[in-house]
């Protein structure tokens, strides 16, 4: 097996308060450059973990990033098809 492309996500947090907000970005080969956001919110009666923060926020973040690529495909199938196919999300 070849790998014939590869893709490289950025991913930035910041901390505010009791909250982790997260920012992703993947470049396409196509130069696309798809952004994702997440957040994440600790319980005042929480341990501070940022790591644990910077995991949810940045899971979500990648989830984002994830829907707008399966929306991304779909634009893409319908416009080569030529007609509506079914929803990959």
């Amino acid at each position: 097996m070849h790998t014939l492309v590869g893709w490289h996500v950025d991913m930035e947090f910041k901390e505010e308060d009791n909250r982790t907000k997260a920012a992703a970005l993947v470049r396409l080969t196509d130069g696309t450059e798809v952004r994702g956001h997440g957040q994440a919110q600790r319980h005042p009666s929480d341990h501070e973990q940022l790591r644990v923060g910077e995991e949810i926020a940045g899971a979500r973040a990648l989830m984002d990033i994830a829907t707008q690529l399966l929306q991304k495909a779909h634009v893409e199938i319908d416009e080569e098809k030529g007609k509506p196919s079914h929803p990959l999300i």
